[in-house]
């Protein structure tokens, strides 16, 4: 996966360059114009529906909690940075002084961050053709051993909550209150609180922080859950 097709078939260079463009970089460089983290969220969306048709696609014999936690293993930040590793993207990312100071181009939001921002811009690119993303991200999936997906997928503090939560007969989800409380635009700091929703109350459980959104609200879970077993309500 080293020759990443990517780079070579963008028919719009300005779109490829603003996915590889972090916000660091545009504080320092004005003129550059947007930033990458609109076309991270279409990404992560885009992300989240290719990873789950594949697993669904893969483990007809699963269910689905089973699916989402495999899922959520598959696009974690800590994968996601792998795959940007793998294909290059370090290197092709355009940071803020400040940022490759802190070590940037290996940091594994920025790298996740990137990776996401990329295949949605490839998305637009392709005239919003799914299948066209789809022939770049599958080869990547089938490359994590399943091992991993399934040792991650135990672990997953949000989705672990969550079952409890469900465990009591609640069919509402839990509900994370994430901001970003400190740092600079590379480096971030944010706190989550997480709540279980009870008959439309709001009963805290548990406050984590990250370098994102998505850490944070791990955090958060992990909290929640001990906090579970120290009061004998989880084993």
């Amino acid at each position: 996966m080293h020759n990443f097709l990517i780079f070579l078939n963008f028919k719009d260079e300005k779109l490829l360059r603003q996915a590889l463009t972090h916000r660091s970089y545009v504080n320092e460089h004005p003129e550059e114009g947007e930033h990458n983290e609109r076309l991270e969220f279409l990404g992560d969306a885009i992300l989240n529906f290719l990873s789950g048709e594949y697993l669904y696609k893969r483990h007809p014999e699963k269910e689905e909690d089973e699916l989402t936690r495999r899922r959520s293993a598959l696009v974690d930040e800590k994968q996601l940075a792998k795959f940007a590793l793998e294909v290059g993207l370090n290197s092709k990312m355009h940071l803020g002084q400040g940022a490759i100071r802190d070590g940037g181009f290996q940091n594994p939001n920025l790298l996740s961050s990137t990776f996401e921002a990329v295949l949605g811009a490839y998305y637009l690119d392709n005239n919003c053709n799914i299948e066209a993303v789809r022939a770049i991200v599958e080869p990547l999936f089938k490359s994590v051993p399943e091992d991993i997906v399934v040792s991650r997928s135990n672990v997953d503090s949000k989705n672990r909550f969550q079952e409890w939560v469900q465990s009591r007969g609640n069919t509402n989800p839990p509900k994370y209150v994430t901001k970003q409380i400190a740092g600079q635009s590379h480096t971030p700091v944010f706190e989550s609180d997480v709540f279980e929703v009870v008959n439309g109350e709001e009963i805290w459980c548990g406050t984590g922080k990250g370098r994102n959104k998505k850490e944070a609200e791990k955090d958060a879970a992990e909290d929640a859950l001990a906090k579970l077993k120290k009061r004998g309500l989880l084993d």
